[in-house]
């Protein structure tokens, strides 16, 4: 704490968090597009079964790291902000649909653009500058208004309001979640028997209680000048191009060394399998799509309060009310983009 600022070891924190995850990106093809992509139309489970392992590893990190007090999950604004169900819906349908149009939810984007994808570029840009219109900007009346989001009295979930009633610790009710969720992965033999996507999930499960683990001890260390926080790809693109065109704007932060994670282990990733190489867009329409496709999920990340990766993993991770709502609405915008995309606009 006396060598580094507590901002720089927040960074540091989120920086190998997000080396892992983006090697997992493109050494375990995690992707969330991806995955409903190729089990929707290419009749494979492997990489939306691959969620499961994931999922395993981070509620049971996450809930074990709590009871050995390690982790606050309580401090993370999963479980401190008041859920709103119509904000879980509505935000998780306008980024799913979002993701579809613009190929790829904020952090496939990141991985994207480490790989040399500058279209993805476009994507992490617009989509940052958006969640910020709407989490401050002059977006952010209008979401007030109509989707408040207040501060709660209660941790807002499911293993803690159980607890709470039952009197038992709440990693009572995580693990059978999370082993329901890796025997739902494990059950699909095609995963069983591909090692690599295996190992590469509990990385990206391990980082997400990594994230938990060194944000709780660095919150404990400042009296709170840190939050705890895990893995989320909305608001913190937001903060990073902030930082990096002023370097004020909040300063450096857990944000700003996750996305430059990402982006590192993705080109490492990259590098290692032989496939980066630069990639532009050609078709203007294309771009259009991106576009349009980044700002929803700007839009709808911040009303869900995390995007695919935030609600989907992290806040999964601490069980929040909010997850599970949330991915089921980002999956059926996703799955509804991609329809319209493959099959077009018109009614059967």
């Amino acid at each position: 704490m006396d060598i580094l600022p507590i901002g720089v070891l927040s960074a540091l924190v989120g920086l190998i968090g997000g080396l892992v995850l983006g090697m997992a990106a493109r050494l375990g093809d995690f992707c969330t597009l991806g995955a409903l992509e190729a089990a929707a139309y290419g009749e494979d489970q492997r990489r939306i079964r691959l969620w499961g392992i994931v999922l395993a590893v981070a509620i049971t990190g996450a809930f074990v790291a709590e009871a050995a007090g390690w982790a606050d999950l309580t401090s993370t604004f999963y479980l401190t902000i008041s859920w709103n169900p119509i904000g879980s819906v509505v935000g998780g349908l306008v980024f799913g649909y979002g993701m579809a149009l613009a190929g790829n939810c904020g952090f496939g984007a990141l991985a994207r653009f480490g790989g040399g994808d500058l279209r993805s570029l476009v994507v992490v840009v617009v989509m940052g500058i958006f969640a910020f219109a709407t989490l401050s900007g002059p977006l952010a009346p209008l979401r007030a208004a109509l989707l408040p989001q207040v501060d709660a009295t209660a941790p807002q979930g499911i293993a803690h309001w159980l607890a709470e009633r039952s009197g038992l610790a709440p990693i009572t009710f995580a693990l059978p979640v999370a082993a329901l969720f890796l025997i739902w992965a494990l059950s699909y033999a095609p995963l069983r028997g591909d090692r690599r996507k295996i190992l590469w999930g509990i990385a990206a499960g391990l980082a997400v209680v990594w994230c938990l683990v060194g944000t709780t001890y660095l919150s404990r260390e400042s009296l709170g000048e840190v939050g705890v926080e895990a893995p989320s790809f909305t608001a913190p693109l937001g903060r990073t191009i902030l930082y990096f065109m002023t370097s004020t704007g909040g300063g450096i932060t857990f944000s700003v060394g996750l996305v430059a994670g990402v982006l590192a282990g993705a080109f490492a990733g990259s590098a290692i399998r032989g496939l980066f190489r630069w990639e532009a867009c050609e078709d203007p329409r294309e771009l259009g799509r991106q576009v349009s496709g980044a700002a929803l999920m700007g839009i709808g990340g911040t009303v869900a309060l995390g995007c695919s990766v935030g609600q989907g993993i992290s806040a999964m991770s601490t069980l929040a009310f909010s997850a599970p709502v949330t991915l089921a609405a980002i999956i059926a915008g996703g799955l509804l983009g991609l329809r319209q995309l493959i099959h077009g606009f018109q009614p059967d």
